[in-house]
């Protein structure tokens, strides 16, 4: 067998397989017993026709094709070790020369991986945020914990925003009930704006006992978009009674004896917390300033393969909420073409980060040990809420043990170019990145291990995975 290759672009290649006849003559065995299995000839058990009966019954080219087909991913195979190109994806295969007794030609266009020439990544410059907590931060804070002590009591006057109200509410459409919009003696916290548009206004100022009609646009159910006729009536005015911020409270709420002790443990969580969120933009900013300065040609393949698993992930979880992509889109203040967008953008720079953290990896001749398999492993497990032995088992059983350790690879040569970088906070003083890991375990905070959406997703680590083609174009 010979083989060559032609580059196509910076991403993709061109391979031409020659293979001698002689050498498909396994292949030819193979294809006769095959065949033979699968048709009845008189006086010959199944897988004993005689080769010239079975070209007699149904044709030499038929065993041909059989062969062809069975063979050319082994000589692909065989022609990408030969040429060493690192491939991505399937390749498109096309047979452009074969007969009976004669070579066998193909070729095969597949995405590779593109070869990155790395900048200098030692003692990269970045700046973070400061790590600082105000007194607002902690008000609000010691604010959510007087909400979750609070009380209930009932009074005697008018309802208004913030009070909790028990009602009787219905509407209709045209006249007719709507039933998922009906509800008896309900608790709502009136200017929570939770149930249907509206309600908030036509409760605030009534007494117990009375009722209001108003439209209303209903947002669930089969009626769901249009114009409802509701009522509500009013069964009892609750008003919410918070406790003082006092030693009393302290003791109540928390371990502590005293509300300076409590405001103080709660500044140090919350510093805990900036801590952590302080190393991830750093991570953030690293990697950013990283590509910067590097060219990462990526193939459209891939990249249409990654949007194509983003778009259909995102489909599923808005199902699952009950939105739909247009809702979504403008919720976070966009079109459905600006989500796409950026959708695309954030795989194109998934791709590109993998690409160069993968060539420091080879370049550091960095490796993953059963330790840090088992460590990651359990990480994620723990993330999943499954155990680390149901998670490890899913991750062979599914194939994704080598994207497993792709991922941690990856995740070592960025914690290189990390420690090499030189970081500062907008104050100018140094990250301690070591002190910033210490924080972020005593946070607890086993959940931010770094990963975002920029990271393309596990199913496309870009290892060299052969795949099988199609028949063969004849």
């Amino acid at each position: 067998m010979k083989s060559a290759v032609e580059t196509l672009g910076p991403t993709r290649v061109k391979l031409t397989v020659e293979v001698p006849f002689d050498e498909l003559q396994p292949a030819m065995s193979e294809a006769y017993k095959k065949i033979g299995q699968q048709i009845r000839v008189k006086g010959f058990r199944p897988g004993k026709v005689p080769p010239r009966l079975i070209d007699q019954q149904v044709g030499r080219g038929a065993v041909l094709e059989q062969a062809v087909n069975d063979a050319l991913p082994s000589f692909y195979g065989n022609a990408v070790r030969e040429q060493e190109v690192e491939i991505l994806g399937q390749p498109e295969i096309e047979v452009t020369n074969f007969a009976d007794g004669e070579d066998l030609v193909f070729t095969a266009e597949v995405d590779v991986r593109p070869e990155i020439e790395l900048p200098a990544y030692d003692g990269l410059r970045v700046s973070v945020d400061d790590i600082e907590v105000k007194d607002g931060e902690v008000d609000e804070q010691l604010e959510g914990m007087r909400n979750r002590f609070a009380t209930l009591a009932a009074v005697e006057r008018a309802a208004a925003s913030g009070d909790f109200v028990s009602i009787d509410l219905s509407a209709s459409v045209d006249g007719e009930v709507v039933e998922d919009a009906a509800a008896n003696n309900m608790s709502y916290e009136v200017g929570s704006d939770s149930l249907v548009t509206g309600l908030d206004d036509a409760l605030v100022g009534l007494s117990v006992g009375e009722s209001k009609e108003f439209d209303t646009q209903l947002r669930i159910g089969d009626e769901g978009g249009r114009t409802a006729q509701a009522t509500v009536t009013v069964r009892a005015v609750k008003e919410k009674q918070v406790p003082d911020l006092d030693d009393d409270f302290a003791q109540m709420a928390s371990e502590f004896d005293t509300i300076e002790e409590l405001r103080s443990d709660i500044k140090d969580r919350l510093a805990r917390v900036a801590a952590l969120t302080q190393g991830v933009q750093a991570r953030e900013k690293v990697l950013e300033t990283l590509l910067e300065q590097v060219d990462v040609p990526v193939p459209e393949n891939v990249l249409d393969d990654e949007v194509s698993y983003r778009l259909q992930d995102l489909d599923h979880q808005l199902q699952h909420a009950g939105l739909s992509k247009a809702d979504f889109a403008s919720s976070e203040g966009k079109s459905i073409e600006e989500l796409d967008s950026g959708i695309r953008d954030n795989a194109t720079k998934a791709i590109r980060s993998q690409f160069v953290l993968d060539a420091i990896a080879k370049k550091e001749e960095l490796s993953v040990d059963e330790s840090d398999l088992t460590d990651e492993i359990v990480r994620r497990a723990a993330r999943s809420g499954v155990r680390a032995d149901a998670y490890a088992q899913q991750v062979v059983n599914s194939g994704a043990l080598g994207s497993l350790m792709a991922d941690i690879l990856r995740g070592k040569a960025l914690a290189l170019v990390m420690e090499r970088a030189t970081i500062t906070d907008a104050s100018g003083r140094p990250v301690d990145l070591e002190k910033l890991s210490g924080r972020a375990d005593a946070a607890g905070a086993d959940d931010q291990d770094g990963s975002d959406d920029d990271h393309a997703h596990d199913g496309h680590d870009h290892d060299d995975e052969q795949h099988e083609h199609g028949d063969a174009d004849k």
